[in-house]
């Protein structure tokens, strides 16, 4: 996603300049200028999107941020008031159904029938997507396998736990096999065993080149899938970049230390201070932290351990995690789950 903060926006971050669009890239989502205003509320304040082939963009930001509004507009749900767009080489305004043939679509919550088996949905999908009977049946087969829901398959999906439903419903926006799926906060609900499923499969996904928008609120699942990542906030992308980049702009690195044995514990701390010049902190239980401008206090601190011979456990230099860039770039917590912002499914 290509973004510059816009006039008027304080972030006071700047954003990396390797996050500029690359013209001899082919990009399988690509967007300028998208706006969007219902009422006197401006949802999107002309947004810049460039999401290379085979690589995944995620999208975090305040609840009413815009998230959602861009998901509708490039899946063809809405209009945009101005800007142009293009998915999968075709574009947005001119070929809306070729758009549509080309993407998969999965929301914050299951859009599975609960009167149906789990086979018979992804059938069902197939036939509106005008495959034959028998292709529909081979095609909802290759998928039940590959979702790990063959033993379920004709059970009916109101029995299914969570996980096997959200799993379903990711299973049917494949069907068609598009070729960028956008997946609006997939792992909603889902315990940290099932989201990781859910993690892997999106892995799978991108290796056999699909490309994914991925709409979270989750921000280690943002660090943990995407590529690249950008931040909107009041309907305009105030950053955007890899993980790692983002972490930067923000700085605050911190050297951290877990000494092996709790005896060591105070002469560490002391260590620390007397070589770096800064209070020492503990972040969690056994662990110490000092914040430092740059690494070169780390061979010095490596070397004073020596020279006591006190072991550790951990030692690192961190980089802020996701939430502290979040926070700097708006103000605001991580998203908090949202129900009134689900997005409208259309298969």
């Amino acid at each position: 996603m290509r973004c510059q903060p816009r006039q008027g926006h304080d972030s006071g971050l700047q954003v990396p300049p390797s996050t500029m669009v690359d013209m001899t890239t082919s990009y399988a989502i690509h967007a300028e200028g998208l706006v969007k205003h219902f009422g006197d509320t401006k949802a999107l304040d002309g947004i810049d999107i460039a999401v290379p082939e085979g690589t995944v963009l995620g999208v975090l930001g305040p609840n009413g941020a815009g998230k959602t509004t861009a998901v509708r507009i490039l899946a063809t749900l809405l209009q945009p008031d101005a800007g142009h767009a293009t998915i999968a080489g075709y574009d947005l305004a001119k070929s809306p159904t070729d758009v549509r043939r080309s993407i998969g679509l999965t929301g914050q919550y299951a859009s599975v029938d609960e009167q149906l088996t789990g086979r018979e949905n992804l059938v069902l999908v197939a036939r509106l997507l005008d495959f034959t009977r028998e292709s529909a049946g081979t095609r909802a087969t290759e998928l039940l396998e590959q979702f790990g829901l063959t033993e379920a398959a004709d059970r009916r999906t109101g029995t299914y736990s969570g996980g096997m439903r959200r799993r379903l419903d990711l299973a049917a926006s494949l069907v068609g096999r598009p070729t960028v799926i956008f997946l609006d906060e997939p792992t909603t609900g889902l315990d940290p065993s099932k989201r990781d499923d859910m993690w892997n499969i999106v892995r799978s996904l991108t290796d056999a080149g699909t490309t994914v928008l991925l709409t979270t609120q989750y921000l280690e699942e943002a660090d943990a899938l995407a590529d690249t990542i950008s931040v909107i906030d009041k309907g305009l992308v105030i950053a955007n970049g890899t993980p790692e980049e983002l972490k930067r702009v923000v700085g605050g690195r911190s050297l951290q230390v877990r000494p092996t044995h709790t005896r060591d514990f105070a002469d560490v701390s002391s260590m620390l201070t007397q070589i770096i010049g800064r209070p020492v902190e503990e972040p969690s239980k056994g662990l110490l932290a000092v914040p430092v401008t740059d690494g070169s206090a780390l061979t010095e601190v490596v070397a004073g351990l020596a020279q006591r011979g006190i072991d550790v456990t951990e030692l690192a230099l961190k980089l802020p995690g996701l939430d502290e860039v979040f926070f700097s770039l708006t103000g605001k917590s991580a998203p908090a789950d949202d129900p009134s912002d689900e997005l409208e499914l259309v298969r």
